[in-house]
């Protein structure tokens, strides 16, 4: 079974985060989840999802009930002794979405601080597959900086800029034409949106 790490950070966008988990569910995947502190206020704000509890343990039973799953773990962004921040243990890669500047800062810098920027970096020197979703707007030449840096490196960088040629109808669709781009970077299948067609007439 394949396995990937996904993180969400502190950044609005918890949408785009929470969908990429239920389709990479549905690819029959493992997903080793870790939310910040920050982002667990965002997600229930935003979407009005509940996924944190005192412990780590009740917000895994949490997250493991709301996806409908067990194909899923979860780790606080504390937690450094998370098999995800070994090098030894082996994912197919990791997408931060959304990806606050704070975190995007942390991995260009190989500040390491949290779980997150830990896995980050593991997956960076193991020569993985690593997306970020930055969500700012509009970014600072720091901002772009750290991105270009990161580019540079191998990373992609994939803002969650929706497209509108698919004639979105709702939120939903907007929603799910980002998460497919971004699963597209991935290199994973997926029938998130109608892909364009220079033949088709609406």
């Amino acid at each position: 079974m394949k396995s990937f790490v996904v993180a969400i950070s502190g950044a609005s966008g918890s949408i785009y985060g929470i969908r990429l988990v239920e389709e990479l569910l549905k690819t029959e995947a493992f997903v080793h989840l870790c939310i910040s502190s920050t982002a667990f206020s965002i997600i229930e704000t935003e979407t009005g999802i509940s996924l944190s509890g005192k412990t780590a343990k009740e917000a895994e039973k949490k997250i493991q009930k709301h996806f409908a799953s067990r194909e899923i773990r979860s780790y606080s962004e504390h937690n450094l002794a998370a098999p995800v921040s070994s090098g030894s243990f082996i994912t197919e890669g990791m997408f931060v979405v959304p990806c606050s500047m704070k975190t995007l800062s942390g991995i260009a810098n190989g500040y390491a601080n949290n779980l997150i920027e830990r896995a980050a970096d593991v997956v960076l020197k193991e020569g993985r597959k690593l997306i970020l979703a930055p969500r700012e707007m509009p970014f600072s030449a720091i901002h772009l900086e750290n991105m270009l840096k990161l580019s540079r490196l191998g990373v992609t960088i994939a803002p969650p800029v929706p497209a509108f040629y698919q004639k979105p109808k709702d939120l939903n669709d907007i929603v799910n034409f980002v998460v497919g781009k971004i699963l597209d970077c991935a290199g994973l299948t997926h029938n998130l949106f109608r892909r364009w067609d220079e033949n088709q007439s609406g």
